[in-house]
């Protein structure tokens, strides 16, 4: 069971929010997980946002903004609010069993709306590239 796991969702989301989250705990399925819990407790407006400002935060105190990447993480708010709304699960650790998709294929969920490699693209990373082939 991965670190995170360790943590309460209030935990969790206030550590991240405070920026003294542990960074090698912070794995794509925390990153889902922070992305469950601000949709499920925030309009999904707010939550891209926060989950957008904060992402970046943490990238620049562990030097790692190159690693930060506005499409991806507007598009990981889209794709977890798509399935979120699909979900019988009221919990993340529920959510994940019953989407491991998520977790194991993520970056091919993406490639199903984005024809561009956003992956490493400089604009994708810098600003929110809308999909290309299928919407949100």
């Amino acid at each position: 069971m991965e670190k995170h796991w360790k943590l309460s969702n209030e935990e969790f989301e206030n550590k991240f929010s405070k920026n003294t989250f542990r960074p090698l705990w912070f794995t794509h399925e925390a990153h889902l997980r922070l992305a469950w819990i601000y949709i499920n407790k925030y309009d999904k407006e707010i939550a891209l946002n926060m989950y957008r400002n904060q992402l970046y935060d943490f990238a620049i105190k562990y030097k790692a903004e190159t690693k930060f990447n506005a499409t991806i993480t507007f598009a990981s708010i889209q794709i977890m609010s798509y399935y979120i709304n699909k979900s019988v699960s009221n919990n993340f650790e529920n959510f994940i069993a019953e989407f491991p998709q998520l977790k194991n294929n993520f970056k091919e969920i993406l490639r199903t709306h984005y024809s561009s490699d956003i992956f490493t693209s400089a604009e994708a990373k810098k600003n929110i590239l809308q999909p290309d082939l299928v919407a949100f």
